[in-house]
């Protein structure tokens, strides 16, 4: 910057802009530049904001004043009208109660909670199954309550079949919207394996078990055209509940994808 005693000097003053300092401010003074410049050209006649009275041609008097009785007449949608919409929406919902589910998962290493925010590591461990799920009835607003069986394939590291048996409490906040209904659920179950889980062995050789109590947890999305067809994922985990099946104290996750049918 200049310095006391110093004559001004256009080509002192450009390097002095580029100190970094000035480069911050000036943006800063760019725009309030430009908002006072708005501000008074709003404030003059004629201005951005003039006052003049608007002329209305004649022609087109008739026109507005239709426009506006129409908009005045239009009835407001009350709380109970969009109550008996929603009920309405629940019952077309639960009128296909049956679905079908194709399964594709694969292991993961890490714990429940680590899978839960899908912070995973795959292992060489996959599944493919088929899940039939009945929708049972709704409870409080937004909730079914359902039944579900599986079937499931496991092959890579270990080799052996999958039985599921459980309950489901689904979650329907989207509902009514017209673009997209997301759905979260979760479920509650036994599970059976044909032979003890080669990937549970690894994490608890002494305490392996084929019988342990089994959980699920589903995002699923389906688009409001082709309401019979959702993409559902899932995290997919059996474990011993802290020991109370069999002394059992892991389990094992998945981490799934699958394409349900509902009929």
């Amino acid at each position: 910057m200049l310095s006391r005693g110093q004559f001004y000097n256009p080509k002192r003053f450009i390097a002095d802009m580029s100190d970094s300092k000035i480069r911050i401010v000036f943006p800063f003074l760019f725009i309030f530049w430009v908002f006072s410049s708005v501000a008074i050209a709003s404030e003059a006649p004629g201005g951005l904001n003039t006052k003049a009275p608007l002329v209305v041609p004649e022609a087109t008097q008739p026109l507005l004043m239709a426009q506006d009785t129409a908009s005045q007449e239009l009835p407001e949608e009350s709380p109970s009208q969009i109550t008996m919409d929603f009920e309405s929406a629940f019952r077309e919902y639960l009128k296909i109660p049956w679905s079908l589910m194709i399964y594709q998962g694969f292991a993961t290493s890490t714990d429940l909670g680590q899978t839960l925010v899908f912070d995973i590591k795959s292992e060489d461990s996959q599944f493919t199954g088929l899940v039939v799920n009945r929708k049972m009835f709704p409870f409080w607003r937004y909730f079914t309550f359902e039944l579900e069986g599986q079937v499931l394939r496991h092959y890579g590291k270990q080799e052996l079949w999958e039985y599921n048996g459980l309950f489901m409490i689904r979650f329907h906040p989207f509902l009514l919207d017209s673009t997209v209904n997301i759905e979260f659920a979760a479920g509650e179950g036994l599970s059976y394996a044909s032979e003890l889980p080669v990937i549970e062995q690894d994490q608890h050789p002494d305490a392996a078990s084929r019988f342990l109590n089994y959980l699920v947890f589903e995002i699923a999305v389906t688009l409001p055209q082709y309401r019979e067809w959702t993409l559902a994922t899932r995290i997919h985990h059996r474990s011993g509940v802290f020991g109370l099946f069999n002394g059992t104290r892991g389990g094992s996750n998945f981490l799934a994808l699958g394409l349900r049918y509902h009929f």
